[in-house]
């Protein structure tokens, strides 16, 4: 059984996020792009390797997504508080506008698929994947942030 639920997660999966991300208002940007404003959004700065982990790219993808952003005037660059070799990315006032737009118009028109499971499959659904999480978490692959936590850009970097 759990093989067959491997194989419904990585067909469910990329066909989820096809259609969440084909509603309108990401402005043009790239999935990769408007992912890494998501991170920002919701998670506060980051370092860029923190960017690097937290999306599962390498350090040069981060490199070129950070450097597009920038020159977007979505993200901006700031020298670490305390560590002279890292550097932090932060949303500019314009990204954290694009992405709060984007939240406002759209999260009712992706979760509209869900409607299509019973409140009370919603229920199990969210419990049972809110266990699986756990168990990322306790395996080191998930960060501990609550799936209801607000978005904030005023979040202090962690370091």
């Amino acid at each position: 059984m759990s093989s067959r639920l491997v194989q419904a997660f990585a067909r469910f999966l990329p066909g989820y996020l096809r259609w969440s991300h084909s509603h309108p208002g990401r402005e043009g940007l790239s999935y990769p792009r408007f992912r890494l404003l998501g991170v920002l959004h919701c998670r506060g700065p980051r370092i860029m390797s923190e960017l690097s982990g937290e999306l599962g790219v390498t350090a040069r993808n981060v490199t070129a997504l950070v450097d597009a952003l920038e020159a977007e005037k979505l993200v901006e660059r700031r020298s670490h508080p305390t560590d002279r070799r890292a550097t932090v990315v932060a949303l500019t006032n314009r990204g954290a506008r694009t992405c709060a737009t984007f939240w406002e118009q759209n999260l009712g028109a992706m979760s509209e698929l869900f409607e299509e499971l019973s409140e009370r499959d919603q229920k199990d659904l969210l419990r049972l994947l809110e266990r699986l999480m756990s168990g990322l978490l306790e395996r080191g692959f998930l960060d501990d942030v609550p799936a209801e936590e607000a978005p904030r850009e005023d979040r202090e970097t962690r370091a």
